[in-house]
This record gives C-alpha cells, sequence and structure tokens, in this order.
C-alpha cells in the first residue's frame, strides 16, 4: 500500500496566518482545510500540513525547503517575497519570517556542478552571493 507522506511544520499560534502567506507567495497553491489546530495547504502540487503546536519547537535550517527555479524572475520573486521580515544568509538561503528556512536555488546549478573544469568556478562564484545570479554562476 502506497502511503502519501508530506511535511507537517509546528507554528505557535500563526499556522493559519503562515499557510496564507505561502499561499500567497506561490501562484500554484491553495487551502484545502483548516480547524483550530491544523490548516492543511499546497504549494506546487506539494501538500504541507501547519499545526499550532504551541512555543515548544523552533524551526531550525537543519531542515529547509528547497526551491529550484528555471529564471531569474523566479529567484528574486521567492528571495524577495519569502524573505520579507526574515533573515538573508548565504548561498541562496533565508528564513522567512516564521524561522521556516528555505533554499532559493536556480535549477541550472546541478548541470554545471556535475562539469568538472566549472564546478571550482562555479563554487567560488556562488561562495559570495547571498541570492543566487544565473548569469554569475553561468560565466565562471
Amino acid at each position: 500500500m502506497a502511503h502519501k507522506l508530506f511535511p507537517c511544520l509546528w507554528f505557535n499560534g500563526q499556522a493559519k496566518a503562515a499557510a496564507d502567506f505561502y499561499c500567497a507567495v506561490f501562484k500554484n497553491s491553495k487551502l484545502i482545510s483548516e480547524n483550530p489546530m491544523v490548516v492543511i495547504f499546497e504549494l506546487n502540487d506539494t501538500k504541507f500540513m501547519a499545526l499550532n503546536g504551541g512555543p515548544h519547537y523552533q524551526f531550525s535550517p537543519a531542515n529547509s525547503y528547497v526551491i529550484t527555479c528555471d529564471t531569474q524572475e523566479e529567484i528574486d520573486h521567492y528571495w524577495e517575497k519569502l524573505g520579507e521580515g526574515g533573515t538573508y544568509s548565504m548561498c541562496g538561503w533565508l528564513d522567512d519570517k516564521f524561522g521556516v528556512s528555505w533554499q532559493i536555488v536556480p535549477a541550472i546549478l546541478s548541470t554545471l556542478m556535475n562539469d568538472p573544469e566549472k564546478a571550482p568556478k562555479v563554487t567560488q562564484a556562488f561562495m559570495q552571493m547571498r541570492k543566487f545570479e544565473i548569469d554569475k554562476l553561468i560565466n565562471a
């Protein structure tokens, strides 16, 4: 029997606000159901559960969500929208205003990193970046 697998995000009373925020950021999104304890929503065909679990646990970068982007416009969109009110880190990482960690990554990065000649130059380039810049990676 196949079982569905999806993440549960633990919030301190902000599950609905977080689900609304994420649904506003992702164009292909929807709220599926909600009650005082749990909100189920979908982002780009991936289901999430937001739980009002209380102050017991906090998010950390040890668990992050990767968004692969085909264009610089997509990178800019997610970087700006998800990072608003949060904190930006290096190499495409950010924590949103709820503390959830995201990696905003160009889809072409894996191709560039699989080229043994280009990979060291690409690595050197992106280690200097906060937000990924596709043109700089390609030209590295």
